[in-house]
């Protein structure tokens, strides 16, 4: 009888273990700062922080907090915020893009009004590491911080040195977590600097998002191959690090808890996806992401795209933005209004174009800009679809347009 008991017990357990209701509970706090108000604004760290918490929202995060250009107090606040979710969590997640600096071996988070005249500015006015890990503390199976704040940092050059003997390192320090079950990721390992990239996002964060929640893939096999990816990408320059252990368990961003290894670890279903994200973004053009939504109109990449498309359409001019001054034409037309003398000279500066000229300025219309020299794109059929401004004026005089 008593073993008959404990092996409905058993059961009972084994079916409220794979209940929904008793799935991990995954939170994530993702900042990017970019805006800094002493120092030159980084092109990337929104972008990326924008990017990694849609990817996390999509892996099925319980929680993601968003956060973007955070001051000082802003940035304490939603650490302290952040803790409130972290009580009852599985596993909580903190990515954070944007400058980073190590003083006297003290990993700091630096706010976008941040100063740092002098060194000893850095307690008053940045957020240590281990405040982050802090807050991370109550999460029962996996604390991960990831950092994209390995930044050559211009702080650094022009802060006052209070005492002689007080470090300031190049890049983030190396730190080895006292906690169990901690990870955490550096974009560059420890004393060397990062690339923030020409694309819309770093090499360290367009790796995150081609491999961080992979199906059936372990973070510390995530991280190696983001690492690869990297390295790869940049020419063996730059190569990620991450610090802190976990057990023998396999844990997973993309699935509810663990999973048992099967073999190989699935490929990722976004690759082509991902590969056509980034020719997109290279190009930077509504047209490219318009191509980009037609060939992937869902998906988490699909999300991105628009992102980037609204983001792009918002930069525009408010003059580029607003429609055609032929509405106050049709105001004239109405009212018996004559044309005023700056249309009148339009028209005859019109008139006066050379057909290369006309041509040149339609593929102006059409692409928005011209692309840098020598950075023409190709398209399927062996045509060039977006042209530098040498190439416009060359494919004009040859009249294949029948623009001679």
């Amino acid at each position: 009888m008593r073993r008959a008991r404990a092996f409905a017990l058993a059961i009972l357990a084994t079916l409220l273990g794979s209940m929904p209701g008793h799935a991990d509970k995954r939170v994530a706090l993702v900042i990017g700062n970019s805006s800094y108000d002493s120092v030159p604004k980084l092109p990337n760290p929104t972008n990326d922080a924008e990017a990694v918490g849609l990817l996390l929202k999509s892996a099925g995060f319980d929680v993601v907090v968003s956060r973007q250009n955070l001051g000082n107090v802003d940035f304490r606040r939603a650490i302290r915020d952040f803790s409130d979710k972290t009580q009852d969590a599985d596993i909580a997640v903190v990515y954070f893009a944007g400058h980073g600096i190590e003083v006297d071996g003290i990993n700091y988070l630096i706010p976008v009004d941040a100063k740092l005249d002098r060194d000893l500015d850095v307690d008053d006015e940045t957020i240590t590491l281990d405040r982050v890990l802090k807050v991370i503390e109550p999460a029962k199976r996996l604390r991960l911080v990831i950092l994209d704040a390995c930044r050559d940092n211009p702080f650094t050059r022009t802060m006052r040195r209070t005492f002689a003997s007080r470090s300031v390192g190049r890049g983030l320090g190396r730190i080895e977590p006292a906690m169990s079950d901690t990870l955490i990721a550096y974009a560059a390992k420890a004393g060397s600097t990062a690339t923030d990239g020409d694309g819309t996002h770093s090499p360290f964060t367009a790796a995150l998002l081609r491999y961080l929640v992979t199906p059936g893939l372990d973070v510390r096999l995530a991280f190696g191959q983001v690492r690869d990816d990297v390295m790869k990408t940049t020419g063996n320059r730059q190569e990620p690090f991450v610090y802190g252990s976990l057990g023998g368990g396999v844990v997973t961003l993309a699935s509810l808890g663990d999973v048992e290894p099967v073999g190989t670890p699935v490929a990722d279903p976004n690759a082509i996806a991902a590969r056509d994200y980034e020719a997109a973004a290279k190009v930077g053009t509504k047209q490219a992401w318009d191509t980009f939504l037609q060939a992937h109109p869902k998906g988490f990449y699909a999300d991105l795209a628009r992102e980037q498309r609204g983001k792009l359409l918002a930069s525009q001019t408010p003059a580029a933005a607003r429609p055609p001054a032929a509405s106050d034409k049709d105001k004239r037309s109405k009212t018996g209004t004559p044309p005023s003398t700056q249309e009148k000279q339009e028209k005859q500066r019109s008139a006066n174009q050379t057909p290369q000229e006309r041509c040149l300025a339609g593929v102006l219309r059409r692409q928005g800009r011209f692309m840098p020299e020598g950075q023409s794109t190709t398209c399927m059929d062996g045509g060039s679809c977006l042209k530098s401004r040498s190439d416009a004026v060359a494919m004009c005089a040859s009249g294949r347009f029948g623009m001679r």
